[in-house]
């Protein structure tokens, strides 16, 4: 996929340090613009921007994912979200499903699976006019 007409935004949010910073580098080599931090609540703030695409892990303190989801879709923001997480609870994946989440990666996130899943949604978007 071509990145030249339009720089995609993404938003990251992840408590682990090396984790997102893996996550930033992965995507700034593919040609996206990622914007990344290191809790939910900051995320959320910077969320009243416009993003294509919102990467978020699912554990994180005070404020989880699915918290951070939930107060994005209050504020009637709509972008889709990847939840990474190492937990493969049926539960966390009924939770991600209910909340309409794009896509769930399972840690560690592998780079090429990251890419792919990011390139599809991006063009779902873009198919949708997002």
């Amino acid at each position: 996929m071509s990145n030249e007409t339009k720089q995609y935004n993404i938003l990251i949010a992840e408590d682990n340090d090396f984790v997102r910073m893996q996550i930033v580098k992965f995507l700034s080599d593919a040609g996206y613009k990622a914007d990344d931090f290191s809790t939910a609540a900051d995320a959320v703030a910077a969320s009243k921007n416009h993003y294509d695409l919102a990467i978020i892990d699912v554990r994180m303190e005070p404020m989880g994912g699915f918290d951070f989801i939930k107060s994005m879709r209050s504020d009637k923001i709509m972008t889709p979200v990847i939840l990474i997480t190492g937990d493969q609870s049926p539960d966390l994946l009924t939770e991600a499903s209910r909340l309409s989440v794009a896509a769930v990666l399972i840690k560690p996130v592998q780079k090429e699976r990251l890419l792919k899943t990011v390139d599809k949604l991006i063009q779902n978007e873009m198919r949708r006019g997002g």
